[in-house]
């Protein structure tokens, strides 16, 4: 598949990872949600509630992804080296 290209690092995407669960994501301009969740789920052993997608200004396309409560944001997180 190869829809996701990188996490995103900024302020307000590790704000999200403590407060709510959620990795920040830019992913290619046609995936859709199903596409981002398996990949999520499949690359890296998480399982993933919601997925909200939004073409920002600079016309990347980001995914908020929510994981699960048994998976925690930060777990993830730190195997990207986000934080």
């Amino acid at each position: 598949m190869g829809v996701i290209l990188h996490p995103l690092m900024t302020e307000k995407a590790v704000q999200m990872i403590e407060t709510e669960n959620k990795i920040t994501f830019i992913v290619k301009k046609n995936a859709t949600k199903p596409e981002i969740k398996s990949e999520i789920e499949s690359m890296y052993g998480v399982k993933v509630d919601k997925v909200t997608t939004m073409i920002d200004r600079k016309g990347r396309k980001k995914a908020y992804v929510t994981l699960n409560k048994k998976n925690p944001a930060s777990e993830l997180a730190t195997k990207l080296n986000m934080i």
